[in-house]
């Protein structure tokens, strides 16, 4: 269960990406890619999430990829893949 979109336009309403189903998870690391691979951010699922930069620039309007590794009922690591868009 993860965002499939967010819009960091600064009006108070989806302004940040993160995947807040495992916040209880202290472990869990998020990383977000763009199109071409290029790791973009490293996030925690307990922080405040993705703003939509990278090095203090803002990031255009697009698909952003990610993969999140956290543990399961039984503490097995898994790891999951999927895409998003940001909306500007």
């Amino acid at each position: 269960n993860y965002p499939k979109y967010f819009t960091p336009n600064g009006d108070g309403f989806n302004d940040s990406w993160n995947i807040k189903d495992l916040s209880a998870q202290p472990t869990a690391i998020i990383q977000i890619y763009d199109r071409y691979g290029k790791l973009i951010t490293q996030i925690k699922p307990n922080n405040s999430g993705w703003d939509g930069t990278y090095n203090g620039n803002l990031m255009a309007s697009d698909d952003y990829w990610f993969s999140v590794t956290y543990n399961d009922e039984d503490n097995n690591g898994q790891e999951f893949k999927a895409h998003f868009a940001m909306k500007r």
